[in-house]
């Protein structure tokens, strides 16, 4: 089992494993013996976008008495962790709602709605409700722009045409973005190719999904494979990611282990220099989400890197906070950024430091508006 850094980090994955898994730690009753900050741990978890799993997680070890009436959270802090809770699964039936009457309206045009990452990977949970969707990310066929033109004529929305590889617009205060690749190939001279690799097999194999009688589908087992894993390794490179990235991989394995062709996944892993990442990821996901690791095919043990990755992603090495406004203190805190994470861009990309500076500069330059996101 890899160690998180603390007490409170330790409680969260304890929850989120509760929820997730059939197993909680080797001792659970010594993990939650009144040295838990709740409060912190309930903070910790909403950082990490596991809010409402970790609360899963807490209902189901209370209700099996692992933890002492007296050290349990307050109803000073169980409320409002609650409230966040039920306002989450609001937003889910919304987003969901959301989904389904433009799914309805782009049918009228032959169009095709497909559901990328949030929507559809929340399906992969015990409580799909529980998983936190920050926004719908759609595919539609190869047929953004036709889809553009009825978003924009037909239901009278405003397109937003300043981000790479996806165009932007809400429907009900629930915010779409409409992709026309899967990466942006514009960051980086290697996603081209994985973007090649992606569209030759992410519609081969989609799998439909039905929202009250109205038809989307989701994304080719093996497809949806390699998008999560760049996805996430783009992330991790350039920014951080989170626990609820790390439950989204484990829970996809667990619900797809026997349809991935793992022979397949790890070849292209290994050509774009993502293996390594891969393995980690997996092993840190399988200790929270319940299945062993060393039963995924081509896995390969790296403690001390799978230790680094998992505190980073607890903790970020580089953990400063963007300034809100003056375009050159974001530019030189960025450069900073880069400059301190160059480490994690050398465990996911083939591409040299200098070639992506010099592409990332390029986008921002085609891109302006994206510097300050």
């Amino acid at each position: 089992m890899i160690k998180p850094h603390n007490r409170t980090i330790e409680a969260t994955i304890a929850l989120c494993r509760a929820a997730l898994s059939t197993e909680l730690t080797s001792s659970p009753e010594q993990l939650f013996d009144g040295a838990v900050e709740w409060a912190e741990v309930y903070k910790y978890a909403a950082k990490q976008g596991v809010a409402a799993i970790a609360w899963e997680g807490l209902n189901k070890i209370e209700n099996q008495g692992i933890i002492a009436p007296e050290f349990l959270p307050s109803k000073a802090i169980k409320l409002p962790w609650a409230y966040g809770v039920e306002k989450q699964i609001k937003r889910y039936r919304k987003q969901e709602q959301t989904i389904k009457k433009l799914a309805t309206a782009l049918s009228q045009h032959d169009i095709m709605l497909m559901v990328l990452k949030g929507y559809g990977l929340s399906l992969d949970y015990p409580t799909p409700e529980h998983r936190s969707c920050s926004d719908v990310d759609i595919w539609l066929f190869g047929k953004h722009d036709l889809a553009n033109e009825v978003i924009a004529k037909q239901l009278g929305i405003d397109i937003d045409n300043d981000k790479h590889h996806h165009t932007v617009f809400y429907i009900d205060g629930v915010m779409i973005e409409n992709h026309y690749d899967f990466l942006n190939i514009n960051a980086h001279r290697s996603n081209r190719d994985i973007e090649r690799e992606l569209r030759a097999s992410i519609e081969i194999g989609a799998t439909p999904i039905n929202i009250d009688n109205t038809q989307v589908w989701r994304p080719s087992t093996n497809g949806h494979a390699l998008f999560l894993l760049r996805h996430a390794a783009s992330h991790f490179a350039s920014v951080e990611i989170v626990l609820r990235h790390v439950t989204d991989w484990g829970m996809f394995i667990k619900r797809h282990n026997l349809d991935i062709d793992w022979e397949w996944l790890n070849k292209v892993c290994e050509r774009h220099n993502m293996k390594q990442f891969f393995d980690a990821l997996t092993v840190v996901a399988s200790d929270i989400c319940g299945f062993d690791a060393e039963t995924i095919p081509g896995i390969t043990r790296h403690p001390s890197l799978e230790q680094r990755i998992f505190n980073d992603i607890l903790c970020p090495e580089f953990s400063e906070k963007m300034p809100e406004r003056g375009t050159l203190r974001i530019v030189w805190f960025k450069t900073r950024r880069w400059w301190a994470n160059r480490w994690k861009h050398r465990l996911v990309y083939n591409d040299s430091l200098i070639s992506s500076f010099i592409s990332q500069s390029w986008s921002h330059i085609l891109k302006p508006k994206g510097i300050k996101l």
